[in-house]
């Protein structure tokens, strides 16, 4: 059974989310103070995290900051905030969506069931590949990019990125030097059922080109085409 930790300090909405997610046959458990949350993701076995941002103690951004090089469970932010810079600042940090108050809780169960099913599928994929007798690796300059096992070097050091930040990159790099629009891009990695927009993409790309790129205010290896989308260039 999935368990889903819900950290929320409002107790009616944690509630009203313990409910729909139990009913719908997920285990819970619920965190009121974001002390208590970065230990208790690091140290508890949770299939997903629900993380409201304006947590008491530690707020929802420096939850998500901390933890998302640590562990690669699916993150779902939740906000009364609605402006587009805080959408952008949480998956900017590693957040994998982001849910604005109030919502549907019908609308957060099928999200937590789209991220959960892909989870899933991205840890299958990586399981079957690790048990590959040939690796498949792609180099591009100092970087080097090992599909099957699902890692990546820089300069022979790994990185470490997220798994939605790792398949989009495995996608450019396994077409590269073609030009892809954001809403080709959105489909590819992220799905139809995805509930979300394109700048979700944008956001992605920047979080990898801080990792791959020697300036990513000057990208070589990803590059924008203005008006038209994204490319790897080899």
């Amino acid at each position: 059974m999935h368990r889903i930790l819900i950290a929320e300090d409002n107790a009616e909405i944690a509630m009203l989310e313990r409910d729909y997610l139990e009913i719908n046959g997920y285990e819970t458990q619920i965190i009121e103070n974001g002390n208590e949350v970065i230990q208790a993701v690091l140290t508890g076995d949770y299939s997903l995290l629900i993380l409201d941002l304006m947590l008491p103690g530690c707020n929802g951004y420096d939850i998500c900051r901390v933890i998302r090089d640590q562990i690669n469970i699916p993150i779902l932010m939740v906000t009364a905030k609605s402006e587009s810079i805080d959408k952008i600042r949480g998956l900017g940090l590693g957040a994998d969506d982001y849910i604005a108050k109030p919502f549907d809780p019908a609308e957060l169960v099928a999200r937590v069931k789209s991220h959960l099913k892909r989870y899933e599928r991205l840890v299958g994929s990586i399981s079957m590949n690790q048990n590959a007798l040939d690796e498949k690796s792609i180099v591009v300059g100092n970087l080097k990019i090992m599909s099957r096992s699902w890692k990546a070097y820089r300069d022979g050091q790994e990185i470490k990125f997220a798994n939605r930040e790792f398949e989009l990159l495995n996608f450019l790099a396994m077409n590269p030097n073609i030009l892809f629009s954001k809403e080709q891009l959105f489909e590819k990695i992220w799905g139809f059922d995805y509930i979300g927009d394109t700048a979700t993409v944008t956001v992605h790309i920047n979080r990898i080109r801080e990792k791959i790129e020697d300036n990513p205010s000057k990208p070589r290896i990803i590059e924008t085409v203005w008006g038209a989308g994204y490319r790897l260039n080899m």
